[in-house]
């Protein structure tokens, strides 16, 4: 496994337990940690949806 596709995973990880809580709790971990909105959760939620469509090609390889 790539660096690359080791990062999008561990980024995919994050996302899919911010929504678990989310969903739970109604606890948001990444608005705790940068705040509501702000540019660095926004960067945040960006690359998890990139590592979201990243860990699409991850179910096609061998």
């Amino acid at each position: 496994m790539k660096v690359i596709d080791k990062i999008a995973l561990v980024l995919i990880i994050i996302g899919a337990i911010n929504w678990g809580l989310i969903g739970l709790f109604r606890f948001n971990l990444v608005e705790l940690i940068f705040g509501d909105m702000t540019v660095l959760a926004r960067i945040i939620y960006t690359l998890v949806g990139i590592s979201g469509l990243w860990g699409i090609k991850l179910l096609f390889e061998d």
